[in-house]
């Protein structure tokens, strides 16, 4: 086997392995977000917040990387850590990519375990002083 034919197998191998964690994290979102934020992420009119084409300005702004995962809905998801970091991935990276720089680092299992213990307050007043500086 060539080193080409190595490298494409391993490329083929990793997207594989990427569309099964995605496709655990599609059915988590149906369980626990589209209810609310509807299949495409749009949100129900001004009660529930769209995430489709904004979500991904949250990571732009001091804070709002730890506000994605600290909002209620989020935070108390009877889901875990693991799951709810692929979760925060898959929304970012389909409902929002255009939003995400080249820096974009996704969230990890440990990150999601420290700021979900952090009770957020005033959820509403956070994400208008957030969203005031996209």
């Amino acid at each position: 086997i060539s080193e080409v034919d190595a490298m494409k197998m391993l490329v083929l191998l990793l997207s594989l392995l990427s569309n099964l964690v995605f496709a655990d994290a599609k059915v988590d979102y149906m369980l626990n977000c589209q209810g609310c934020h509807l299949a495409d992420g749009s949100g129900l009119n001004h009660a529930v917040p769209s995430m489709k084409n904004t979500v991904g300005k949250f990571l732009q702004v001091e804070g709002g990387r730890d506000f994605l995962v600290r909002v209620p809905g989020v935070a108390n998801a009877p889901i875990s850590d693991k799951k709810l970091a692929d979760l925060l991935n898959l929304i970012l990276t389909t409902m929002s990519p255009k939003q995400l720089g080249d820096d974009f680092v996704p969230y990890t299992q440990a990150e999601v375990k420290r700021l979900r213990s952090k009770t957020l307050l005033n959820v509403a007043k956070v994400r208008e002083k957030l969203v005031a500086n996209f």
